[in-house]
């Protein structure tokens, strides 16, 4: 799970006591993930908690999410549109591997979201690309990026363009657990993710900011 950088366990603890509402399917999903070799790839509760806030703020309804894994940021997000929306929800899942969809979709169940939840099981830039040949530019609410880093600026400029204007994307690990402001450290993922940060700051299409949140939030709002 990741986790916010500089805070203590006693305050992550506090938080995630007094700053979230997890519902059963959520913490189940959550403890199960724990013993995942991958399980730091996992939203924090308190980040899915605050997903869950913005969508009902937008009042969102089309919903992209880009990187599944074990599905904790996908039924965060689809609760709040389920109890909004009902079935006129709409969530779609983009993933490369089926095998962890498959491990989302029994949470997704669960939570009697698997009727709104659409899953895409290809290479993200191959799926928000097939999204736009279907005519869906301007129709979705809310992206969640979540993948291969060195994709993430791919996968802003299409989700932009299916972007409504005032709708929000969020992309996670921006601060990379503080490797993004080690100039020593020249690795890929790290130099695309500073990369990407410059571009969204200088980008005019968008208000945006960098939240200390879980492994650092991107906050981008499309004008």
């Amino acid at each position: 799970m990741s986790a916010t950088l500089g805070v203590s366990s006693e305050v992550k603890a506090y938080v995630q006591h007094w700053g979230v509402r997890e519902s059963a399917v959520l913490a189940r999903c959550r403890r199960e993930t724990e013993s995942n070799p991958r399980a730091m790839m996992q939203i924090s509760p308190e980040q899915g908690a605050l997903m869950q806030v913005l969508t009902r703020a937008l009042r969102a309804r089309c919903v992209i999410e880009v990187g599944v894994f074990t599905g904790y940021s996908s039924t965060s997000v689809g609760q709040a549109l389920k109890a909004m929306h009902g079935d006129a929800a709409e969530l779609v899942a983009c993933d490369i591997s089926q095998e962890v969809v498959d491990i989302a979709r029994g949470y997704w169940k669960e939570a009697g979201l698997d009727g709104i939840i659409t899953t895409r099981i290809a290479p993200a830039a191959e799926s928000l690309k097939a999204l736009l040949d279907e005519g869906r530019a301007g129709e979705f609410d809310l992206m969640f990026i979540d993948a291969d880093k060195t994709g993430y600026r791919t996968y802003y400029d299409l989700g932009l363009t299916l972007l409504r204007p005032g709708g929000t994307m969020l992309i996670d690990n921006m601060l990379w657990s503080g490797a993004v402001a080690d100039p020593t450290d020249t690795s890929a993922d790290t130099a695309a993710l500073r990369h990407l940060a410059a571009y969204i700051h200088d980008d005019d299409r968008v208000d945006m900011t960098l939240a200390t949140v879980g492994d650092g939030l991107s906050v981008i709002l499309k004008r």
